[in-house]
């Protein structure tokens, strides 16, 4: 049921306060009913602060450091028995001497590095510089193929690395466009 405004006589849907047309004021009564004890709300009982949720925590995490902290203390000699002479033992019980395996030397820096390692430690440089590259072993020889043989970047990691591919027995590098070109090539 729709109430009519006063003012200028458009019907007006129950809900309105003010007539849409000519904002005036609508009586009340006409169509809506206004709820005399209107409460309003929610239906939850409405609670105190949750002390618990907050102790709780903290109670435990006192016990905890308490726990630990006391526990710790036993292990320790206290500063009365420091100074204290330790008995010596009366009895020596010896036993026979035990074989051990010989003794093998490490490895100097004199022994010819492995080729392959060598190649491993330029081609993760080369990575490093995101110069991607591969790299081959030919016999006495080495092959850097990458399309980045041109870039002047290429040119320290390889310089770095000439003596340790030297040691490992290498004495050639060629550097090769992916087309397989040779780019250059470098004795060692």
């Amino acid at each position: 049921m729709s109430a009519i405004c006063p003012a200028c006589g458009v019907a007006v849907v129950p809900g309105y306060v003010r007539c849409p047309k000519c904002r005036a004021a609508l009586p009340y009564g006409a169509g809506r009913a206004r709820a005399a004890n209107d409460a309003g709300g929610t239906a939850v009982q409405q609670r105190g602060f949750p002390i618990v949720a907050v102790v709780a925590p903290v109670v435990i995490a006192l016990a905890i450091a308490l726990f630990f902290g006391l526990r710790g203390g036993a292990d320790k000699p206290s500063a009365s028995n420091a100074g204290a002479e330790q008995p010596a033992p009366s009895t020596q019980v010896t036993t026979a001497p035990v074989a051990t395996a010989p003794v093998v030397p490490a490895p100097s820096s004199e022994v010819p590095r492995n080729p392959a390692g060598a190649a491993r430690d330029l081609e993760r440089s080369l990575r490093g510089l995101r110069l991607w590259s591969t790299i081959e072993i030919v016999g006495t020889r080495i092959d850097v193929r990458s399309s980045s043989c041109g870039d002047r970047a290429m040119v320290p990691p390889i310089n770095a690395a000439m003596g340790s591919l030297r040691e490992g027995g290498l004495t050639k590098l060629r550097c090769l466009a992916q087309s397989g070109a040779v780019v250059f090539e470098r004795e060692l």
